[in-house]
């Protein structure tokens, strides 16, 4: 079988430099025992991730023509290879243990991709991923930058989180209209957040969907008693002001003055 033709629909674009996807797989920073590498077209990463006998591998790919060439070229995986939708996996269902994510991710669905590390961060003890470097400088950003957002502060929660390097469209086939950045997250040693973890979520996305407003307008669509917090230094920063332990700070204050009966 030739080369996969890439997929505009399915925002593929095949890394064609050795020496960039080595220096990927080698981001791993602890030789974890399994492996889920997420759209691994025709197997640049694979390549080298094969070569490290002590990981589990597996890898999910959605396009038929290039699960048909991983089969072909990496025979040994065959029975590793899932045909399938990262974002409809149910990684509980199909992993009793811990299972670090690396890949080069699609553009048109690394925030998703994120959302879902995030959502199973239980299980997910490192990513390394490559994917547009915007989104890639979001995810690393801290406060006071422009760049910091949703999942800049959901993330940091749980993972200790760094930009690694960036890549050149040139060394794509085809060659995307945007640089891409690397990046690589490692579980911190938070379990759980001091506060109620839905309610921070509700929160973080509450003020940065209205991110040039002071704090105070944000959380309108949040219920609790307004009045008791009226006076608090939080309700008068900008999003982008706060950092990931203000939030759960702010989350726990919202906990602790419920709202009042027929309060608004």
């Amino acid at each position: 079988m030739g080369k996969v033709k890439a997929k505009k629909h399915l925002g593929q674009h095949f890394l064609n430099d050795q020496s960039i996807a080595q220096r990927i797989v080698e981001s791993l920073t602890y030789p974890p025992e399994s492996v889920l590498e997420v759209g691994p077209g025709m197997g640049v990463l694979t390549s080298f991730l094969v070569k490290r006998p002590t990981i589990n591998l597996k890898l999910i790919e959605i396009d038929t023509e290039s699960v048909d060439y991983l089969t072909e070229h990496f025979a040994k995986l065959k029975t590793n290879i899932i045909f399938g939708d990262f974002l409809k996996l149910d990684l509980n269902e199909l992993f009793q243990q811990p299972i670090s994510l690396i890949g080069n991710f699609p553009y048109n669905i690394s925030g998703p991709i994120f959302f879902k590390v995030f959502e199973n961060r239980h299980l997910i003890p490192q990513v390394v991923g490559m994917l547009q470097k915007e989104v890639a400088e979001r995810i690393a950003a801290g406060p006071g930058t422009k760049t910091y957002g949703v999942l800049s502060v959901l993330l940091q929660a749980f993972y200790d989180i760094e930009y690694l390097f960036t890549v050149e469209p040139d060394v794509f086939i085809p060659p995307p209209k945007v640089r891409s950045g690397v990046i690589r997250l490692v579980r911190n040693q938070t379990e759980k957040l001091p506060c109620d973890e839905v309610l921070f979520v509700k929160v973080v996305k509450a003020i940065f969907n209205q991110r040039r407003k002071a704090i105070r307008n944000s959380l309108k669509s949040i219920d609790f008693n307004k009045e008791a917090m009226s006076d608090h230094d939080f309700l008068t920063r900008r999003p982008e002001q706060m950092s990931v332990a203000d939030f759960i700070t702010l989350t726990q204050l919202i906990q602790a003055n419920p709202s009042l009966p027929n309060q608004e």
